[in-house]
C-alpha cells in the first residue's frame, strides 16, 4: 500500500484534499494544485466555498487571479460536501485550534475533521494534521478514530503531523519555501507524508515521531513569546529608569553573537504566539508540572494593552484632560503591519479598555475596513484626514502599517502615543509624542 501511494504521489495521479481553507489551508491547496495534483478543498463554511468557486480569494496572501485560474482549470475545487473526501489519496487538516476561556485547548474542530475523515477513509490514504496542538494529539486522538474504522495506521493508512509555518504578509518566506517539518506515527508514515510535501514544497525536515513534530511548533512560538515578554518587561524597566529602550535594543543588536533582536510593543497577536505556548502549558499541567517561563511571559505580554492605556491616560492628564469624554484615534487594528489579520490583536484590548474608561474611540486601518466586537458592536475605519488628526485628543499608534504617513500624523495631531517607535526617527511636527518606553528618554550619546 505504501509503494502504491508513493507512486501516485510521484506521478501526480493522487488526489489531495485540504480540510480547512483559511490562512494555512488555502495557500497549501494552491501549492499542491500548481504542482499538478487535483485538489479538493473542504470547508464547512458555505460562504467561503461559494466565494472560492467564484475565483475570489479571502486570504491576503492568495491572489484571486491565481485562484480563478486553478478553479477554471479544474485543478482546485472547493466544497462543503464531506463525501468528496472519499476521492482523496492524501488529506491535510488545517482547521482552527483555539483556546477556551479557561486557556484549555478547544479540540472540537480537529475532532470534527477527524470524524469526517474517518467516515470517508479507505486503504491507501495519507492523513497529515497541520493544526497547532499539544504533544500527543495525533497519536491519542487521530489514530484511534482512524483505526476504529478497521484500518491499521502504518499499514493501510499513513498518519503524520506537520506543523504549519505560515507568516501572513511575508513575501520572502512563503508556504513553498519555508522548511516543512514532518513526523509520522511510524517510519513508513513519515516517509509517505514527507514524499507528499516534497512534491510541491522546497525543503522537507523529517523528524522521528509525531510528538517531536508537534513540539517543534510549540518551541518555535514559545521561544518568541518568552523573548517578546522579556523585551516588553525591559520597556517597563526603561520607562521607570528614563532610558530609551529602543536605543538599548539597537545597541545590543550590534553584538555579532549571543543576541537576537526582539522589540517591545502593545502586546502580541496572531493565531500562534499568543496561543501556542498555552498548549504546552496545559499538557504539562496534566503531568503535574508548572511551565514557569511560559506563564510569566504570557502574564507580561497580556498586560501590555493595559500599560498602553495607562500611557494614554497619563498623557491626557498632562494636557489636563480625562480619558472619559476624550476622543482617541487608534492607528492600526491588525495584529501586525501590512496585513488584514486581526486574530488576537492587542488593538482590540486597547480599544475595549479605552471605551470602558469612557473614551470616544475611532480607528483607522487601511487593511481592515470594519470589524465586529464579540458583543456585536461594529467599528468602521475612518479616513485619516488632517481634520481627524487635529480633532483627536490623542492618537495611539498600535499597528505600524507602512502606508500611513507618520510625518503627517505628528504634523497635525496634538498628542501621539507611539507603541511601535515608528515616529522615533522623524523630525519636526507639532505633536507631543509619548513613547511606549519612556516620556523622559533622551538619545544615548555614542563615545
Amino acid at each position: 500500500m505504501k509503494q502504491k501511494l508513493l507512486s501516485k504521489i510521484e506521478d501526480r495521479s493522487a488526489c489531495v484534499a485540504i480540510v480547512g481553507l483559511g490562512y494555512v489551508g488555502l495557500p497549501l491547496a494552491l501549492e499542491f494544485a500548481n504542482a499538478g495534483f487535483r485538489v479538493i478543498g473542504y470547508d464547512v463554511s458555505e460562504r467561503v466555498v461559494k466565494k472560492l468557486m467564484a475565483g475570489e480569494s479571502h486570504i491576503q496572501d492568495v491572489s484571486s487571479k491565481e485562484l480563478a485560474r486553478l478553479v477554471k482549470s479544474g485543478k482546485f475545487t472547493a466544497t462543503t460536501d464531506e463525501t468528496k473526501l472519499k476521492e482523496a489519496d492524501a488529506i491535510s487538516i488545517a482547521v482552527p485550534t483555539p483556546l477556551a476561556k479557561t486557556r484549555d485547548p478547544d479540540m472540537s474542530y480537529v475532532l470534527a475533521a477527524a470524524d469526517a475523515i474517518a467516515r470517508n477513509a479507505h486503504a491507501g490514504l495519507v492523513i497529515v494534521l497541520e493544526s497547532t496542538t499539544y504533544p500527543g494529539t495525533t497519536r491519542e486522538l487521530m489514530q484511534p478514530k482512524l483505526e476504529a474504522t478497521g484500518l491499521t495506521v502504518g499499514v493501510d493508512v499513513f498518519l503524520a503531523f506537520s506543523p504549519e509555518r505560515v507568516d501572513p504578509g511575508n513575501t520572502k518566506w512563503t508556504t513553498k519555501n519555508t522548511p516543512k517539518v514532518v513526523g509520522g506515527i511510524t517510519a513508513d508514515c513519515t516517509e509517505v507524508a514527507a514524499a507528499l510535501y516534497a512534491s510541491c514544497l522546497e525543503s522537507i525536515v523529517p523528524v522521528s515521531t509525531t510528538e517531536t513534530a508537534e513540539l517543534v511548533k510549540l518551541l518555535e512560538n514559545t521561544f518568541r513569546a518568552v523573548n517578546i515578554g522579556l523585551v516588553n518587561e525591559m520597556a517597563i524597566v526603561c520607562d521607570k529608569l528614563g532610558v530609551n529602550v529602543w536605543d538599548v535594543i539597537d545597541a545590543a543588536a550590534t553584538k555579532p553573537f549571543g543576541f537576537m533582536k526582539f522589540t517591545p510593543g502593545p502586546g502580541i497577536g496572531g493565531h500562534c504566539i499568543p496561543l501556542d505556548p498555552h498548549y504546552l502549558a496545559w499538557k504539562m499541567r496534566t503531568l503535574n508540572y508548572k511551565t514557569r517561563f511560559i506563564d510569566l511571559a504570557s502574564e507580561i505580554n497580556s498586560e501590555m494593552p493595559a500599560i498602553v492605556v495607562e500611557k494614554v491616560s497619563r498623557a491626557l492628564n498632562e494636557d489636563k484632560k480625562a480619558v472619559n469624554g476624550s476622543s482617541v484615534l487608534v492607528l492600526g487594528v491588525a495584529y501586525k503591519r501590512d496585513i488584514d489579520d486581526m486574530r488576537e490583536s492587542p488593538a482590540l484590548d486597547v480599544i475595549r479598555l479605552l471605551e470602558e474608561q469612557g473614551a470616544e474611540v475611532t480607528y483607522h486601518d487601511p487593511y481592515v475596513p470594519s470589524f465586529r466586537e464579540e458583543e456585536g458592536h461594529v467599528h468602521t475605519s475612518v479616513p485619516l484626514t488632517d481634520a481627524a488628526l487635529r480633532e483627536a485628543d490623542a492618537v495611539v499608534i498600535v499597528t505600524d502599517h507602512k502606508s500611513v504617513d507618520y510625518e503627517r500624523v505628528i504634523a497635525n495631531a496634538s498628542l501621539v502615543v507611539d507603541t511601535r517607535n515608528v515616529t522615533g526617527a522623524l523630525k519636526g511636527g507639532s505633536a507631543r509624542v509619548v513613547s511606549l518606553a519612556s516620556t523622559r528618554a533622551q538619545p544615548l550619546v555614542a563615545l
